[in-house]
């Protein structure tokens, strides 16, 4: 029997009116809900420059510039918290990119076995959970003094660096970094090792098949394969990294001036919110409001520099 005699056999299986309006419905439904959150963004994002606004009048673009917080004169400049925000997100970077994507590595291939993988799935991901404040608490307790000891070393060694030049005093850019960096490796490790495990078996066995060595197909292979979902993972850590507050206003020492040293005390963005809003009041602020908006400005810059990196990774 050929094949048309055989479709013409089969029952005609059309859908009906009522499962036809249901994906309708649902179809708007998810519109619905995509257009509700991108206007809760912009509607966030308007409040803030509303409330903003004297501010900005105030100061314009030289706010971006000045280094003086001063309520009792209203001099404001977010320059050295636009400072802390970058510097302390890069250095939590730099530990966590690798150890990451190591970790992803390890736990999406055959290293280890799989009762013991599962069990440091389940414990990367239980990092995820801890609240902001204890580790904050930790870092207090524990880290900073563990720091200082280094910090102490580094300073008698190196102090003829900038990086190096000041003496540690406790909270500072260095702890704070550090936080950030266990506060973000969940983040990295996790979407990595799904962009791994979603890389198809078939590439690596044909690496194999080709005369690969097992680290061959993991760095010439596998990571170019996930590229854009460990770039995804990177950034998205990033913005968690920009946006963090309690366990950085504990840490990072609050000081309001830029200095080239990770061992002296400095400031974010979402510190100075944290610490100065509950007692702000009139240009203070919409200042700290003018605050938020730059950082949310720098957060909206690091997603869109994501999107423009997966999607050339993509295309590539």
């Amino acid at each position: 029997m050929s094949i048309q005699a055989q479709d013409a056999q089969r029952p005609n299986k059309s859908r009906s009116a009522v499962e036809r309006s249901l994906d309708r419905s649902f179809i708007w439904l998810t519109r619905l809900f995509a257009l509700a959150i991108a206007g809760i963004l912009l509607w966030i994002a308007f409040q803030v420059a509303i409330d903003a606004l004297p501010a900005i009048q105030a100061f314009g673009l030289g706010f971006l510039a000045k280094t003086t917080w001063n309520p009792v004169n209203n001099q404001y400049g977010v320059l050295p918290q636009i400072y802390g925000t970058i510097v302390s997100s890069a250095i939590g970077l730099l530990i966590a990119v690798p150890i990451g994507v190591g970790t992803a590595v390890l736990l999406s291939e055959d290293f280890l076995p799989k009762s013991v993988r599962l069990v440091l799935v389940f414990l990367v991901e239980l990092l995820a959970a801890i609240p902001s404040v204890v580790y904050g608490l930790w870092g207090i307790f524990v880290l900073i003094p563990l720091l200082s000891n280094v910090g102490k070393w580094l300073h008698g060694n190196f102090g003829w660096l900038p990086l190096f030049s000041t003496p540690p005093t406790g909270p500072g850019m260095l702890p704070a970094g550090v936080i950030l960096a266990i506060m973000t490796l969940p983040i990295i490790t996790a979407i990595s090792r799904d962009a791994l495990i979603s890389v198809p078996r078939d590439l690596r066995q044909a690496s194999f098949g080709l005369g690969a060595t097992r680290w061959e197909t993991i760095f010439q292979i596998l990571i170019p394969a996930a590229f854009s979902g460990i770039v995804g993972a990177v950034m998205l850590a990033l913005g968690r990294a920009m946006g963090e507050t309690m366990a950085v206003t504990m840490l990072i020492g609050n000081s309001n001036r830029i200095s080239p040293s990770l061992l002296a005390p400095a400031n974010t963005i979402s510190s100075l919110l944290a610490n100065q809003f509950a007692e702000a009041s009139g240009l203070q602020v919409a200042a700290l409001m003018y605050a938020a908006l730059i950082l949310f400005i720098l957060t909206l810059l690091v997603n869109i520099l994501a999107e423009l990196i997966v999607m050339r990774v993509k295309r590539i």
